[in-house]
């Protein structure tokens, strides 16, 4: 048990934005971003594909999971902590469902949710550095979960509408109303409602509580009308 413990929280590799960790598996993201549903929609028939979409989808799934479960073996899980109250881990539970099950109503909410989550690839809230658990866990939660969205995009031919805006963005306004009772009955702090991360992130340039909470949410839904507008010029492209 103390050994789970200890390493979980162990920092002897920190985390060093733009290090050379960070930088280069920035790299890896983007070159995967094209290549794993580039060889799919061009090498794989469905069946394969799907295989691999489930392969994703788990792996997302499991980022999340797996951390859950090291703390409870290692005697420190907290409900004020781990529980699937931020964004991100919320989206890692529904890009299981579009991967595996292929649930266009999981596609519409996580699309965006997904696709907006490209901040906390620049700007981690994470603290140790390659090889260590936690920068893996967050690789699979973060960068593979948008490889997840980009490859049920356009290797499922799942598509975002201008419905799709609206239903994730009210599903966003939904998990924020409950997360604040969560944290009121917890005295937590999820989806960083009552604060900001411990480390540096983009919050930072957003004004201080409560401001940062309103300017995050409109830029949310401009984040929205954004990547609905850069997918459909993408596939435009790409269909010719």
């Amino acid at each position: 048990m103390t050994l789970i413990s200890n390493y979980m929280y162990d920092e002897t590799i920190p985390f060093e934005f733009m290090g050379v960790d960070h930088f280069v598996s920035i790299v890896v993201f983007i070159i995967l971003c094209i290549a794993i549903p580039l060889f799919a929609k061009t090498r794989l028939n469905e069946e394969q594909q799907h295989s691999v979409g489930i392969i994703i989808g788990s792996l997302v799934l499991f980022s999340y999971l797996s951390w859950v479960l090291l703390e409870i073996a290692g005697g420190t899980f907290s409900i004020k902590l781990h529980l699937p109250f931020h964004l991100c881990r919320a989206a890692n539970i529904l890009v299981f469902f579009v991967l595996v099950y292929r649930s266009p109503l999981a596609y519409e909410i996580v699309f965006f949710w997904g696709l907006t989550v490209i901040h906390a690839v620049i700007t981690p809230d994470i603290t140790q550095g390659f090889p260590h658990y936690h920068f893996i866990r967050y690789w699979l939660s973060h960068q593979l979960m948008i490889i997840a969205i980009i490859y049920a995009t356009f290797v499922y031919d799942m598509r975002p509408n201008k419905k799709s805006i609206y239903v994730s963005f009210f599903s966003l306004i939904i998990f924020f109303a409950i997360t604040i009772p969560i944290n009121l009955l917890l005295k937590a702090n999820y989806f960083w409602i009552c604060g900001k991360p411990p480390v540096g992130t983009i919050l930072d340039f957003f004004g201080p509580w409560p401001w940062y909470l309103i300017v995050a949410t409109i830029l949310a839904l401009i984040h929205f009308y954004f990547f609905y507008y850069l997918t459909n010029y993408v596939l435009s492209k790409t269909s010719k």
